[in-house]
């Protein structure tokens, strides 16, 4: 039987971290869909369609990984790929503490669906999408942080 994963976020931008983890979590599962939320709630910089061709390009050298945008419930979307499992990065404690909540109510809603965490190298410990986008903002050079596809991106959208 074939194991599909979910690695969901919102993406704004897919960063190096974000890499590493659908990178790692190809290597353990036969298929990795990268869940890239709306989160209109957040106010990305990136449009939805954006950041699902942003993560596309990041992605693309990994044949198991495809990436999907989604709406709505995370678990609804994990059933509706057939994934049985999420694949989450863990960077700091306040990651955690966060992503327990989150990984105790989705067990609420689906006690089926597998939460998995993927702890980040020291390299990526601090790095975030909102750093990226401050750092972006001042014109610093992220190319160490993200995919030359983004770098190029963010300079395009904040010029």
């Amino acid at each position: 039987m074939m194991k599909r994963a979910l690695t969901p976020g919102t993406f704004d931008p897919i960063t190096n971290g974000h890499i590493d983890v659908i990178t790692r979590a190809a290597q353990l599962f036969d298929e990795v869909i990268v869940a890239v939320a709306r989160s209109e709630g957040k106010h990305p910089l990136f449009s939805l369609e954006e950041r699902v061709e942003l993560a596309r390009e990041a992605t693309k050298h990994l044949p198991n990984v495809r990436v999907e945008p989604f709406t709505g419930l995370l678990v609804d979307f994990a059933q509706q790929m057939e994934a049985s499992v999420l694949v989450k990065g863990l960077r700091a404690i306040t990651d955690f503490e966060y992503e327990f909540q989150m990984t105790a109510l989705n067990y609420q809603l689906d006690s089926e669906l597998e939460t998995i965490f993927i702890m980040s190298p020291p390299e990526y410990m601090y790095l975030s999408s909102s750093i990226v986008r401050e750092l972006a903002s001042f014109n610093a050079d992220c190319s160490a942080f993200v995919p030359e596809c983004v770098r190029v991106a963010l300079q395009e959208k904040l010029s």
